[in-house]
């Protein structure tokens, strides 16, 4: 009689050997991740992504069914706490699976089509992201092209609507790329309402950072990325329409060109606990945490912990004898540029800060600078310490003639007077 446990067609050292010799692609040898991380971790202190506090990083461990009755609750308070930090009553908030830039896409391709007019105002990298981004689903694109480090006056905006004519416009809030604030965003608002544009912000470096209303200033879509000032994950982000921009996603007559970003799909998911397709359950619950520190914090305090931190860093890196690369009348808190003098390279100086000091900061796209971050959990007291004297050691070590003890004091001293 056969043995029914005993496995007549297993494979014998030798025969799976020979198997394995036979197949087209060899089996790599790859190193664990502890021999590839290094020993300390880094202190992320760049444009993002940003530290995670331990809540979010114990929420992104769990995964749970999509569609069950626990995520459609997770989802629901998502939904909630988000209308509180985007300051809307819009019951069009969605998520999305992806990075901000993906958000940032579901916004054009949902609201643009071929023969769309879309006027984008491009002061730096993000923000002409957006005007490819609509070019590539064949909207009419006109461009207002601003200089680095300047945002448009007022006049070239309104001349720039006049002679366009847009039924959409695309504005960044914070352009992290070259670290300028477009700090006029509501009169912006009011000149595109004023011709009958709606009117598409990203926020990713700003939201929870900086104020935003929504509704107040009179934004239609809103889209920020987890991995900034809402200290959650890399990957999934968070959408807002307003009523009139919901009105034209739903009122479109050929389909969205992008099948995972179509929002009339996605909100069978993020409204009727339905199934768009497989949704990131571990990064949707750090997005939950995230979002819940984030109220249990309150924007008020957030904003005023961010603008307190952001302006003593600013103190202290001008005390070492650095300068910003920004004027201050356009300058972004939560991502500070610094200009490099022309004995150092931003890559000189990503490359040894972190290699040296285990502090990570950023360079950006070919400009003579380096980008501290102020976004989230980097606005620490304790990281500020550490990063302006990690910042100042590199400088030194690399040639550069800096003051460190002045920008630690100055960074004291700044820290001091605002509490």
């Amino acid at each position: 009689m056969t043995d029914p446990t005993r496995h007549t067609d297993s494979l014998t050292p030798q025969r799976a050997a020979a198997a394995a010799a036979a197949l087209p692609v060899p089996c790599p040898g790859v190193d664990p991740l502890t021999s590839i991380l290094p020993d300390e971790p880094l202190l992320m202190m760049g444009a993002g992504p940003v530290p995670i506090p331990d809540a979010v990083a114990k929420a992104n461990s769990v995964v749970i069914n999509h569609l069950g009755d626990t995520m459609a609750r997770v989802i629901d308070q998502v939904k909630s706490m988000a209308r509180y930090v985007f300051q809307t009553r819009s019951n069009w908030v969605l998520g999305v699976a992806g990075p901000g830039s993906a958000a940032m896409e579901m916004a054009v391709s949902n609201l643009a089509w071929p023969g769309t007019r879309v006027l984008s105002i491009v002061n730096g990298f993000f923000s002409g992201r957006m005007a490819e981004m609509a070019r590539r689903v064949g909207a009419e694109v006109a461009t207002l092209d601003v200089a680095d480090r300047e945002i448009a006056s007022l006049d070239a905006r309104a001349q720039a609507i006049e002679r366009t004519r847009p039924e959409v416009i695309t504005v960044v809030h914070g352009e992290t790329s070259n670290t300028v604030w477009n700090r006029q965003l509501q009169d912006i608002v009011r000149l595109a309402k004023a011709a009958g544009a709606l009117v598409v912000v990203d926020a990713v470096c700003t939201l929870s950072t900086m104020p935003l209303e929504m509704d107040a200033w009179g934004i239609d879509v809103v889209i920020t990325g987890g991995q900034k000032g809402l200290s959650s994950i890399p990957g999934v982000s968070l959408i807002a329409f307003s009523d009139a921009a919901w009105e034209r996603v739903r009122a479109r007559t050929a389909p969205n060109t992008h099948w995972c970003l179509d929002a009339t799909l996605a909100e069978n998911f993020w409204h009727n606990a339905g199934y768009h397709y497989t949704a990131p359950v571990s990064g949707v619950l750090a997005l939950h945490e995230a979002l819940r520190l984030v109220c249990t914090e309150t924007l008020e305090k957030r904003f005023a912990r961010h603008q307190r931190c952001s302006l003593a860093l600013q103190n202290g890196v001008t005390a070492l004898g650095l300068e910003l690369y920004t004027p201050e009348t356009c300058r972004l808190s939560s991502v500070v540029g610094i200009a490099l003098p022309a004995s150092v390279t931003p890559r000189d100086v990503c490359d040894h800060i972190s290699r040296q000091y285990q502090v990570e900061i950023a360079g950006s796209f070919g400009l003579p600078i380096v980008r501290i971050g102020q976004m989230g959990e980097q606005c620490r007291e304790h990281h500020l310490f550490r990063t302006v004297h990690a910042l100042g050691r590199t400088m030194r070590d690399l040639g550069a003639n800096v003051d460190l003890p002045a920008g630690v004091a100055a960074l004291e001293e700044s820290l001091s007077a605002a509490r």
